[in-house]
């Protein structure tokens, strides 16, 4: 059996992560996209832009993770976005009907221009 080529790496953009997910997302690597997740939602980093353009290859496991992570995310007040879907990818996340709630942007930069600022301005 070969081994697979997973990996979570998290950036920070002032109050938003960017998380950048690589290689096969399966039944044995969901756990450790879960516990990335986890970690930034405990101290309260609740707005997410999930990279995805690494990802070569996910499963029934992967797909159902991707829901779980974007419950977890809305329950605590949080956005999730997506970008760097590849062709295949935005495929499975069509026909699995993932496609419609998640908020896919073309570049990081646009996700990171879409979640409201912190502090709105309010005028009367």
């Amino acid at each position: 059996m070969q081994a697979t080529n997973f990996s979570v790496s998290i950036r920070q953009a002032g109050p938003i992560s960017l998380v950048d997910v690589s290689g096969r997302l399966t039944f044995f690597e969901v756990g450790a996209l879960r516990d990335s997740i986890s970690r930034l939602l405990k101290p309260g980093r609740r707005n997410i832009v999930l990279n995805l353009s690494g990802l070569q290859y996910l499963d029934s496991s992967g797909i159902g993770e991707l829901a779980k992570i974007y419950v977890s995310v809305v329950k605590v007040d949080g956005q999730l976005k997506v970008v760097g879907l590849s062709p295949k990818v935005e495929e499975i996340l069509k026909i699995s009907q993932l496609y419609q709630v998640f908020p896919e942007f073309p570049t990081e930069q646009a996700a990171l221009r879409s979640f409201p600022e912190s502090s709105p301005k309010r005028t009367i």
